[in-house]
């Protein structure tokens, strides 16, 4: 909240549209919108259905019959989606009976929306007792305060943010599809031959005894994991090309490509190149190389070079890896350049949250 220049502390944000004054009314949800579940269960959906089924995840079903008509906000009410899964509808839908249905706004329902969206999951957190939350009890959505200026402010808000969101949303699409298009290629460019080379002759593996609790926030050099850059240290195993593939756990066989000075964990390998091959276009071969083959382990999967490199990819001339492998990482970091964009965009929507809202 902000201050006036006598330090009382005023009930409004503290970033507003210029042409709006006054303090913000307080109040609950339970206030200004009615709450309830949806009906239907999972097998009920339909690929080619007619409405949108929302579930307790990101993806949108389809159903043949409908659940609710009308101005609609969805939230999952357990599962791994509980305050993180958030969705703003119009018109007929079908609704899983462990989702929440948020309607009949006395309010402006896109301003409801990034509110909810945007505040949910810490209360969930503030209210479960213990570390991880796995349900929503009725009462976490309708007790939950909310500030609320004027109707005309709230929709100059509500699209404001609704605008930052459809931005959003037509990044992650144009992320998808290049995505999509480097797999592509990577297939059909490094698969227009007969498998020639075994992997173990033109690529050979390293490992790492470094454990995470070894890693600094700060440090000269990065250090990767499962998941990407987990931090720092003052030292490194490698210099240079090379291809990062997780051995174990749930992401086995994910790859990505260094060409620094780094270390990894344990869950990691990194494979350098043998002779006249290109470490490129071998990353772009494994991409669309089959690892499920390899794969043992029941409780936590494992892939060993052992095994996986005794398998032959095909290997052109030199000069044509070389092309190839231009080509793709041209695109890739293409990628990479709308990549950042989403992250800007995802932070400049964190500060508006934070800025536009009580």
């Amino acid at each position: 909240m902000a201050t006036d220049n006598k330090n009382k502390v005023l009930n409004v944000p503290h970033l507003r549209f210029p042409e709006f004054s006054g303090e913000w009314e307080r109040k609950r949800l339970k206030d200004v919108c009615n709450i309830r579940t949806g009906n239907k269960n999972t097998q009920d959906k339909s690929d080619n259905g007619i409405y949108p089924f929302y579930v307790r995840s990101q993806i949108v079903e389809r159903i043949n019959s409908w659940t609710f008509d009308g101005e609609a906000i969805l939230t999952a009410g357990d599962g791994v989606g509980v305050g993180k899964v958030f969705h703003y509808s119009t018109g007929k839908i079908g609704v899983h009976q462990r989702v929440y249905i948020l309607s009949d706004f006395k309010c402006d329902g896109k301003y409801l929306y990034s509110y909810f969206a945007g505040n949910f999951y810490n209360r969930v957190k503030r209210m479960s007792a213990k570390n991880s939350v796995d349900s929503v009890r009725m009462e976490m959505i309708a007790d939950m305060p909310i500030a609320l200026p004027s109707i005309e402010e709230q929709k100059k808000i509500g699209h404001l943010l609704a605008l930052l969101d459809d931005r959003i949303a037509t990044q992650n699409k144009i992320i998808e599809k290049l995505q999509s298009l480097i797999k592509g290629l990577a297939a059909q460019l490094t698969q227009s031959g007969t498998p020639n080379v075994r992997l173990c002759d033109c690529l050979e593996c390293h490992s790492s005894t470094l454990q995470e609790n070894c890693v600094s926030a700060t440090g000269s050099y990065p250090v990767y994991g499962a998941t990407g850059l987990i931090g720092y240290t003052n030292g490194y195993a490698y210099n240079g090309e090379s291809i990062l593939i997780v051995k174990d756990g749930s992401g086995v066989g994910s790859l990505s490509y260094a060409n620094d000075c780094y270390s990894v964990i344990g869950t990691l390998n990194y494979l350098t190149a043998k002779g006249k091959y290109s470490v490129l276009y071998l990353y772009y071969a494994l991409m669309a190389f089959n690892f499920t083959p390899y794969i043992t382990g029941m409780a936590i999967p494992h892939i060993y070079f052992k095994d996986y490199g005794k398998a032959k990819v095909f290997c052109p001339s030199i000069e044509n890896q070389i092309r190839i492998a231009s080509l793709l990482h041209n695109i890739e970091q293409k990628l990479v350049v709308e990549q950042n964009l989403i992250i800007s965009l995802s932070a400049q929507k964190s500060y508006l949250l934070r800025m536009l809202f009580i």
